[in-house]
């Protein structure tokens, strides 16, 4: 159980050793330079009287409630605004400061409603705290002359009321949404009395640049910010300290309850990932959790076209085993495999690979990092020797340069974003490598120096072009290169050829050639430049080819082994990395170690006590193409849809309709559960007690709010399968799987829940060399030794754009709903992204009719789906985009099979469509089947 209040400091930390000494009260205290008054005096346990003044952000001195005496200095100053000085003699505690204070507080009561026993906030209101603290007994004016009191309440956010009578103007809330967020969306308008918070031009919060991070509400002393659920279901009294279960970021939040019911979740301000900060998903959309949709006892049928039938988890478990076992008996060991999720926690990922290799007997496990960064793991495993980034996130801060390639951290990874944009408003310039204009090309404060707004498919051609200016204009770090590297010679002879020059690629990917050298010059130049990635690198027929192009390109400049560079994917889910590093691939065990390794195997076959076979086993397009030809007939499939997030959605479905046994765990009755003979009711990560492993290699705990609502853990389900199929494997508690885990991998050696526990997180590898863990990789050499040059040469994807489909279509993700939608579209999250939408360039509107909502057809080479046109002019003419979060669309209906050449991760960033207006008559015949967005 945590604290539900941190301790505010006040004001932030300072760096630096503590070399100033002052005294506070007669108590004697050092910090570093730079430290306030206030800060300084908390450190001695003495909180002086605060409203405007709080740690997660700079010093303001605004409310004139924190003054302070000093011996030698006049007045009374603000102690958050006065920094410390050798020698200095404080008080902050006498007569004159008492009634100073108390008028002020005087002030500040006689235009706030007093309906402190039935506000929301009563019991954590700063402002009712602070009338204690200064010992405010009466009001000497009352509400007669002007006030607030009257002013409206914007109730138009679904999460949160502003209730602006209630408001103190002590600004936290705007510049927490300037200096935290970096959105900039708040406002003070007017002056003196007049003075009032203001979300952009004076609109509604839902009207508003607001993206409802919030960390306005978060910052908010009173109730003029306040969470609904508060409002709604009271105060929480304690607090569990978990783990965000949404993208790669990884947030640490405290969820809050009032007896056993979740009130509301808050981002910890010593979270490793967060420090403090969330986005609209991990603070406000946990409502699926307990969301009616939800399926909690498992069910059984024969045919894919029967009815359901629930039955007792000892029925439902027997029946998958006895089926499984009759599939192998008839078809062979290999006829039936796994697929784990990137949703579940490293001890549930750990026991389904396990089942699979030791249960099932053969090595047919894959994970949805198939169909996103295995290009990742593929790639720096040749170059740097991991599978995995380099930095942790707080790196950003160091860097000068920072290149951003076919990501978009504001939807994708917005807190990471708001760390990104803190930067660049400090100095830091950006390259953004993209074919969509995203927010970080251009928004409040920040504007990246340059955008290479690139052809869709061409992400090698510009990585070579940027390689080829470093070698051919002596940009090279030649010392880093001598001393860390290895095969530079014959790559720098490869990439000085012509073919790689800007001039000669301009023409493939559109890229002015001046502009591309400009942006090679800006990266190689900078003191620290740091490249970030997300999967308009990985999703390509070259993904991995990409991948080891930015390696070489850092190495090449010197850009790896310390803070500020580094090569860093911002993976999409929340436990795509540590999926991975649990050997969820057919052709790694845990710590990415290939199952031919006898003396890998030996470890793990003495410890499980069965063989494994040496041989890889199928990955998810093998299992898929098996299926259809008859040769794989089983699949448990943990928390993943495949049927709506993996490509070429007809050939899925066809494979997934061949098989005898689909066994589906998960929350709900996804798409993939129609095609299922068994279903077996998941927990959400407010019910689960274990790990998950962000995109910068930290484990983070994840605690248990309420029990499972199923009855039953899911690490025990893959575990009681095993055991009806013949196979001991059983655990009392998740920290025994840890305990395995540590035991057979390297990475993973020092790591224990009492570790976590005790240090918060820790990044791998964390082992006996680096005991808690490991923030920088490759510092003093790489993992593999040298770091590695490869040839990248350019391969254009077979999929073209051509007469009958004239346009190129490439996806990605929105920041109010999360992967195919199934958490998110069950959440208040809908009131941002009821559907979605098509969007296409004015040109290639015109062209065809097209006008801003229009229902049109989007048809490719495999399939059609249909919805609605938005006009844009983000992407360049030939392009269009759309995301994937809502099943009715179905976008993966239309992409195709192309995939990486080494992983198989499916090419969704291309896929060559054409788009029409939709006839009147099909919009009337699809309109019975089409499914309602859905909400609480």
């Amino acid at each position: 159980m945590g604290l539900l209040k941190e301790h505010d400091f006040g004001t932030p930390p300072q760096p630096g050793p503590a070399s100033v000494t002052v005294e506070i009260d007669g108590v004697p205290v050092a910090v570093p330079e730079g430290t306030s008054v206030m800060r300084a005096a908390a450190q001695t346990g003495t909180d002086i009287p605060k409203l405007c003044a709080t740690d997660s952000l700079e010093a303001f001195g605004s409310c004139r409630l924190c003054l302070v005496e000093i011996d030698g200095k006049k007045g009374t100053p603000a102690s958050c605004t006065t920094p410390v000085a050798e020698g200095m003699k404080v008080r902050t505690q006498t007569p004159k400061l008492e009634k100073l204070r108390q008028g002020v507080m005087e002030l500040y009561i006689s235009d706030h409603p007093l309906d402190c026993l039935t506000c929301a906030a009563n019991g954590d209101c700063e402002l009712q705290d602070m009338s204690g603290v200064v010992g405010l007994r009466q009001v000497r004016y009352g509400y007669e002359g002007e006030n607030h009191l009257d002013a409206p309440k914007d109730t138009s956010n679904p999460y949160f009321d502003f209730d602006a009578s209630k408001c103190i103007v002590c600004s936290r809330c705007v510049r927490a949404c300037g200096e935290v967020q970096g959105t900039f969306a708040l406002t003070i308008e007017g002056r003196g009395f007049d003075s009032k918070v203001s979300p952009s031009a004076n609109d509604l919060f839902m009207d508003s640049e607001c993206v409802s991070c919030g960390a306005c509400v978060q910052a908010c002393p009173t109730a003029t910010l306040q969470e609904k659920s508060v409002v709604e279901l009271g105060m929480p009294t304690r607090s569990v300290l978990t783990t965000c279960a949404y993208c790669g970021v990884g947030c640490s939040f405290k969820a809050e309850l009032r007896g056993d019911e979740l009130v509301r979740m808050v981002p910890y301000k010593d979270g490793g990932a967060n420090e403090g900060h969330s986005c609209v998903k991990g603070r406000f959309a946990f409502g699926y959790a307990t969301h009616p949709d939800r399926q909690l006892n498992p069910m059984i049928r024969e045919r894919i076209t029967d009815e359901w039938r629930e039955v007792d988890w000892e029925t439902a478990i027997s029946h998958v085993a006895e089926k499984f076992r009759d599939i192998q008996a008839r078809h062979g060991v290999g006829s039936i495999g796994g697929i784990t999720s990137s949703r579940c926690t490293n001890e549930e990922v750990y026991v389904v690979q396990k089942l699979v290799r030791a249960a099932f007997g053969n090595n047919n496990v894959d994970t949805c990092a198939r169909v996103c960064h295995s290009p990742t793991g593929y790639g720096l495993k040749q170059t740097f020797g991991t599978s995995a980034g380099t930095q942790d996130f707080r790196s950003v801060a160091e860097a000068d340069v920072i290149v951003v390639i076919g990501a978009n951290p504001t939807d994708g990874h917005p807190v990471f974003a708001s760390r990104m944009k803190r930067r660049l408003r400090e100095g830091a310039q950006l390259i953004v490598v993209d074919p969509r204009r995203i927010d970080l090309v251009r928004s409040p404060h920040v504007e990246a120096s340059q955008h290479l707004q690139l052809a869709p498919g061409t992400n090698v051609a510009i990585v070579n072009a940027l390689s080829h200016v470093v070698v051919t204009e002596g940009l090279v770090d030649r010392s880093f290169v001598t001393d860390r590297c290895e095969e530079f010679d014959e790559w720098a002879e490869f990439i000085a050829r012509e073919e790689n020059s800007p001039e000669a690629t301009e023409s493939i990917t559109g890229v002015p050639a001046e502009q591309v050298r400009s942006a090679a010059r800006l990266y190689a130049s900078a003191g620290n430049g740091a490249i970030y990635y997300g999967l308009g690198v990985t999703e390509h027929s070259q993904g991995s080819t990409m991948v080891m192009g930015m390696a070489n390109l850092a190495m090449a400049t010197g850009n790896i082994g310390r803070e500020g560079v580094g090569v860093n994917p911002l993976r999409g889910q929340n436990n795509v990395q540590g999926s991975c590093d649990m050997g969820s691939f057919p052709h790694e065990l845990s710590g990415y170690r290939h199952v031919s390794d006898e003396a890998v195997r030996e470890v793990f076959e003495k410890l499980w006590e069965r063989p494994i076979i040496p041989e890889p086993g199928l990955r998810i397009p093998n299992m898929f193409d098996a299926a259809v030809d008859g040769s794989f007939l089983g699949l448990f499939v943990q928390g993943e849809d495949i049927a709506q997030s993996d490509p070429n959605t007809q050939h899925v479905n066809a494979a997934l309709s061949a098989m005898e046994l689909v066994v589906v765990q998960d929350l709900f009755l996804n798409e993939t559960a129609k095609f299922a003979h068994v279903f077996l009711p998941g927990t959400s990560f407010l019910e689960k007690d274990g790990t998950f492993t962000n995109a910068e290699r930290r484990i983070n705990r994840v605690r248990p709010v309420m029990t499972p609502k199923t009855g039953k853990d899911e690490w025990r389900v893959a575990c009681e399968i095993a055991q009806a199929m013949g196979y001991d494997m059983s655990y009392e508690h998740p920290r025994e799987i840890m305990a395995e885990i540590a035991a057979v991998t390297p990475t993973f050696a020092g790591v224990s829940f009492d570790k976590l526990d005790k240090l918060g997180s820790v990044q791998w590898p964390c082992n006996d060399n680096a005991p808690e863990g490991t923030p920088t990789m490759h510092v003093d050499g790489f993992v593999r030794g040298k770091g590695r040059f490869v040839r990248t040469p350019f391969v254009a994807t077979r999929e073209r754009s051509t007469r009958k489909f004239p346009l190129i279509l490439t996806t990605g993700r929105i920041l109010s709903q999360y992967n195919v939608g199934a958490q998110t579209r069950r959440t208040a999250n809908v009131a941002w992204h009821p559907e979605d939408v098509l969007e296409i360039h004015p040109h290639d509107a015109e062209e065809r009719g097209i006008s801003s909502g229009d229902e049109v057809t989007l048809t490719s080479r495999v399939g059609t789906t249909t919805l609605r046109a938005e006009i844009a002019d983000r992407m360049p003419v030939g392009v269009v985009y759309t995301t994937f979060h809502h099943p009715v669309t179905g976008a993966n209906v239309v992409t195709t099979e192309n995939s990486d050449w080494a992983t198989n991760c499916p090419e969704y960033k291309v896929t060559a469509v054409q788009v029409g207006l939709r006839h009147p008559v099909e919009r009337h015949e699809a309109a019975r089947d089409e499914e309602p967005a859905l909400a609480d």
